[in-house]
């Protein structure tokens, strides 16, 4: 069997892999656990240089790797230098300081002497997704090698150079050859590799059905997993907010990746009193940047990453417009090759329409309008998902009071919801559960052991 890349701007095959045989996947997993064996025992400092050596590769490379990014899932070429950019901070962050978060911890008991230690696991399995393609790979990558863990990497199937690019980084940066490997296999064989008694823990980002199919096979056989799904992140617009900053803050969270993002913004709630003139707003707002061809230096937004997805999202637009929604933007398929989707804006979105209770992954956007703060929140928290989400508003406090009040993992105040490697990111309800980054990301995949001596 073979893996296609498939341009999404033209829809031509550029080029194809050969995908790994099962017994070609064994080896890999065999040989990512004897290199952990050994990886394990390194120090934090001889772990941190080749991490520093790795943010050094992606830098190096960072066009290469956006040009791969552009021509396999259609994301903007700037766009893909500065994810990778964002990779190169990610693996400098845990360079210098998983020793200090992962020190041991000394408890005070009666014995005369208890601690904690934070061990490795062994050969964690990644299921990652083609959205961010290098982003979502580092941020479990850098925490899980510096804490001593392996890793094999299912990607998603639309981006087999990437993955094999990613692979390659870490050879480069001088890591043991086989400590982290892409697995070039179908998403049928992942069950195997969950059942290989040297693959200790998964991480999942992806959609809700991969997510659940992931954890009920892990559960199944006691390995614990981590996994960040869909999100429909809600932005609340509240009666005393700057506007203008409103409508650029709303659209570039919707607009980011081209709208292919779990933490764009994906619901618009807003207050009555403040509602027709932030729609006039964020309509210009949303039809000024620039639709093309992904490996031009100007180019915002691409195509979505394949036809079948840009088809999807086009079934939801106008089965919500069926059911009462306005279009007042977009909406329409453009001619010509590609999978293009316009920026697009639905009003009088309402309960029981795709718009309102589905993640639509695209650049689309679901206005709602509520009566006031109370009935925001009441709208925000209406939904399966619980990722992200932002409130502005004129007044700080007001605003943290009501970042409280949403079920999710991830509230911003005035700003684009976004990752960052000091910070814990994930999500509750249909969204998945556990965390990535800061701390509490690289204490995921460890054994957190008690020793107390008598």
């Amino acid at each position: 069997m073979t893996i296609n890349a498939i341009n999404p701007a033209t829809g031509e095959t550029f080029a194809s892999y050969q995908e790994m045989t099962d017994v070609g996947m064994r080896d890999a997993i065999g040989k990512a656990h004897s290199a952990f064996l050994d990886w394990r025992r390194t120090g934090f400092s001889s772990r941190a240089g080749l991490m520093h050596q790795a943010a050094r590769v992606l830098r190096e490379n960072a066009a290469k790797y956006a040009d791969l990014m552009a021509r396999e899932m259609g994301k903007p070429i700037r766009d893909g230098v500065a994810e990778v950019h964002k990779c190169a901070v990610a693996c400098d962050y845990y360079a210098d300081n998983a020793e200090r978060i992962l020190a041991t911890e000394p408890i005070k008991t009666e014995a005369r002497k208890s601690y904690v230690i934070f061990q490795p696991l062994g050969v964690v399995l990644a299921v990652m997704p083609w959205n961010f393609p290098f982003w979502q790979v580092f941020r479990f990558a850098a925490p899980g090698l510096m804490a001593g863990n392996g890793a094999v990497m299912k990607h998603a199937s639309n981006v087999p150079g990437c993955a094999l690019a990613i692979e390659s980084v870490f050879q480069d940066a001088g890591f043991p050859r086989d400590l982290f490997r892409t697995l070039m296999i179908s998403s049928a064989q992942v069950d195997a590799v969950l059942e290989n008694p040297l693959v200790r823990a998964a991480t999942l980002t992806g959609s809700g059905p991969a997510g659940r199919a992931v954890a009920g096979k892990a559960g199944s056989l006691l390995k614990k997993t981590v996994l960040e799904l869909g999100g429909s992140d809600p932005y609340l617009v509240l009666e005393d907010a700057d506007l203008d900053l409103a409508a650029t803050v709303c659209a570039r969270g919707r607009l980011i990746n081209t709208g292919q993002s779990c933490i764009a913004a994906k619901r618009f709630i807003i207050v009555d009193k403040v509602h027709d003139r932030f729609v006039e707003l964020f309509v210009k707002r949303m039809a000024t940047p620039k639709m093309g061809d992904p490996l031009e230096q100007d180019t915002e937004i691409g195509p979505l990453a394949r036809h079948d997805l840009r088809d999807t999202l086009h079934r939801q637009v106008e089965s919500s417009i069926a059911k009462g929604a306005r279009c007042v933007l977009g909406g329409e398929i453009p001619s010509g090759p590609g999978a293009y989707y316009p920026p697009t804006v639905l009003t009088k979105v309402t309960k029981g329409m795709p718009a309102y209770a589905e993640e639509l992954f695209g650049p689309v956007a679901s206005v709602i309008r509520v009566d006031d703060e109370d009935a925001a929140i009441a709208v925000a928290n209406d939904s399966v998902f619980g990722l992200g989400g932002g409130v502005i508003t004129g007044d700080i406090a007001r605003g943290e009071r009501v970042a409280a009040e949403i079920e999710s993992g991830n509230m911003f105040v005035n700003d684009n919801v976004r990752s960052d490697p000091r910070l814990p990111f994930g999500g509750v309800k249909q969204s998945g559960f556990g965390r990535e980054l800061s701390h509490y990301g690289i204490k995921e995949f460890v054994n957190i052991k008690t020793v107390v001596v008598g």
